[in-house]
């Protein structure tokens, strides 16, 4: 069944404010968001509607007969939301409902013990941990808390933290170095075999370096995620690279090549600037900061560097 335009409020809300100020910039301001975000509501609105909200001219945006008549529900909506949000928040905000936070399955080891421990502090919470490589729409409300990796993400309206820094080595089986042997410095990978990802267009920094030195043909074992390889490597499908917080975890595996900065993958927090400021979310930031800091001492910043 088609939906109808009034199941997207936060469109029809924005459209709302720009006609009462007139422009995307003082919409904008009224509303806390980037203006990029103004622009995209009202294109999407007027996509779903099939017809024209607004006339644009040099001084800003006027509203058409349609957008008049939709505002004019909008009004009413808007004014009853308020009277709601109002009776919510004299009740106190909690921590609880669902928290969503978003990583690649690499940083699980990490991730997933820290956020069992925050569950426990509030009873009430409900964790959807989605791990893979997907990036999941902050500005949709897909994920509360995202933990990405690579450079910097630029989409408008995140706000983005450095956070922490992945250190990456070469590894390999005690089964396979009995098999092949320990290779003698960087000059003898050549004559092993390697477990990597299956995409050669990978954004990976110890992927794309395995590729720029190794021959395509020592590429024997090819898997699609982060767990695969691990898995992999711990069979003795060949060497392969993994980081040092999930090699801790498995006594089996044998460090061939010391990590590298040009191996390291730098980690981001993001979150979208409208629940930045909620108390679900900074509860959950400032603990997840401060476990990275226990366990940068704990390890003496072996695994991590903040």
């Amino acid at each position: 069944m088609h939906r109808s335009g009034m199941d997207n409020w936060d469109e029809i809300r924005t459209a709302y404010h720009v006609a009462k100020a007139g422009t995307v910039s003082g919409a904008a301001a009224e509303m806390g968001v980037h203006h990029a975000t103004v622009i995209r509501h009202v294109d999407a609105l007027e996509a779903r509607l099939g017809t024209k909200l607004f006339q644009r001219h040099a001084r800003g945006y006027t509203p058409t007969e349609a957008g008049l008549d939709l505002l004019q529900v909008a009004r009413a909506t808007d004014e009853q939301f308020a009277q709601l949000v109002n009776r919510i928040k004299g009740q106190g905000e909690t921590v609880s409902g669902e928290l969503v936070v978003t990583s690649l399955t690499s940083f699980s080891p990490f991730l997933t013990p820290v956020l069992t421990r925050f569950q426990k502090l509030h009873p009430e919470l409900i964790v959807r941990y989605l791990t893979g490589s997907r990036l999941f729409r902050l500005e949709y409300g897909e994920a509360h808390v995202a933990i990405r990796a690579g450079a910097p993400p630029d989409q408008p309206d995140n706000v983005v933290q450095k956070f922490a820094t992945e250190k990456i080595a070469l590894y390999a089986s005690r089964e396979y170095i009995g098999e092949m042997g320990m290779p003698e410095g960087e000059e003898e990978l050549t004559r092993h075999r390697f477990v990597a990802y299956d995409m050669k267009d990978t954004r990976a920094p110890f992927d794309r370096w395995l590729r720029a030195h190794m021959p395509e043909s020592a590429i024997t074992f090819r898997v699609s995620d982060n767990r695969a390889l691990l898995d992999a490597v711990l069979a003795g499908a060949g060497l392969g690279f993994i980081t040092i917080e999930q090699a801790r975890r498995h006594g089996d595996l044998v460090e061939v090549l010391a990590p590298r900065p040009e191996w390291s993958a730098q980690l981001w927090l993001v979150t979208h600037v409208d629940l930045h400021r909620t108390v679900k979310v900074q509860s959950f930031l400032n603990y997840l900061k401060g476990e990275m800091k226990r366990i940068d001492t704990l390890y003496k910043a072996e695994s991590w560097a903040g």
